[in-house]
């Protein structure tokens, strides 16, 4: 398995495909056909580099694609853009299928690989992955980005990869546009999570909006509970908007008024920390929290130790995930349990069914999730 290592050859001669927009696109294995020609990368030197003024010769134009060390940044810029602008993408895998042999899978993550290595949900993702990907004795390889200013980095470099027969997205935020090139270049892909503006789209997740209720109503129904506050994940991040529409419904559906505040964190301990002194500095006699993961709950739970609050005495405290922490902490964090390894495995076996040319039916796969009652909120009423 190669972690975090990506392999980047240099693009052959007419390894680019020029997308016809007229054309219906066969995306994810679909049967429809695609109207496109072959133009290997000589297309982009002769027309819009200009190579005989310039002296570049097809060779060096390949080169730059694969962003190889020996072409200058000013040759790489010029072909980047030129196939940006004429809608050329690698057709490797393609090439890599018709060949015959075995070859990567991607994981397209787009945060930092330090966010990613230190971050309870993607490591028993990435054991759900790998387990599919070695029982077909296919290699993994991750694609990160190395700062929050390079977003486009990990995709950048599946794109111009001849290894990966398919793609595994995970993680995106809503307002991402890469994902749509994803979709459209000559690659199976299989997201991970919900992507409502991509109908269509192969992809894999547990139905957050009910999760979120249904812990909602286990505070209401369960504990009595009114008053009672959303720590949110980032607001463009679809899993975020769903769980916090989820704990709204079930407010909304409670029968008796309640009330209810939003703080909004970025799924870490420190932004629940700062979220809940939010809450508590704005709610008043606030009876629970709800946090839409257990690293936010934590750090909520931190704070009002802080401040001299007891849990679930004082206020009660639920959690999403139940990926570690929440099982550590004293009192335990009852949570809902999301299945990260399934949602790897079922992932890389769905990508594997389009690598095949079998595309599911319906395209979303929806996974059970599961309520996880531990100290955190008390004891249950008679």
């Amino acid at each position: 398995m190669a972690l975090g290592r990506y392999r980047i050859p240099v693009l052959e001669p007419g390894l680019l495909q020029r997308r016809d927009p007229g054309a219906v696109t066969a995306r994810r294995g679909r049967s429809a056909h695609r109207s496109s020609r072959r133009l290997g990368s000589a297309d982009i030197v002769a027309g819009d580099l200009n190579a005989a003024a310039a002296g570049v010769s097809q060779r060096a134009v390949s080169m730059a694609l694969a962003d190889h060390s020996r072409i200058s940044e000013a040759t790489k810029e010029a072909a980047r853009a030129a196939a940006a602008e004429l809608g050329y993408v690698p057709n490797s895998a393609g090439r890599a299928l018709r060949a015959g042999r075995s070859s990567f899978i991607a994981v397209v993550v787009p945060n930092t690989g330090q966010n990613i290595f230190g971050h309870p949900y993607f490591m028993p993702l990435l054991v759900g992955v790998t387990t599919e990907a070695n029982a077909r004795d296919v290699a993994l390889m991750i694609s990160t980005n190395p700062d929050e200013t390079h977003g486009v980095a990990a995709y950048e470099r599946v794109l111009r990869s001849q290894a990966a027969s398919g793609v595994i997205v995970a993680s995106a935020f809503i307002t991402d546009p890469n994902v749509n090139r994803m979709i459209d270049a000559a690659l199976p892909v299989v997201l991970i999570g919900r992507f409502p503006h991509l109908p269509q789209a192969v992809s894999v997740g547990v139905d957050d909006i009910a999760g979120a209720a249904a812990i909602t109503r286990h505070l209401l129904e369960e504990h009595g509970l009114t008053r009672i506050a959303h720590i949110s994940g980032p607001l463009n991040h679809q899993t975020a908007l769903d769980r916090y529409e989820g704990f709204s419904t079930a407010l909304a559906e409670a029968g008796r008024p309640c009330a209810q505040t939003l703080a909004v964190g970025d799924f870490s301990e420190e932004s629940g920390r700062a979220a809940a002194r939010q809450v508590l500095d704005s709610m008043a006699d606030v009876q629970a929290v709800f946090a839409a993961n257990d690293e936010m709950a934590y750090g909520a739970l931190l704070e009002m130790r802080a401040r001299g609050l007891r849990v679930p005495e004082d206020v009660a405290l639920a959690g999403y995930d139940d990926f570690g922490v929440s099982r550590l902490t004293t009192p335990g964090i009852t949570t809902v349990h999301t299945p990260a390894a399934d949602l790897g495995s079922h992932a890389a076996a769905l990508l594997f069914d389009l690598v095949d040319g079998t595309t599911p039916d319906p395209p979303h796969t929806v996974l059970p999730f599961d309520i996880v009652i531990r100290e955190s909120c008390g004891t249950h009423r008679d």
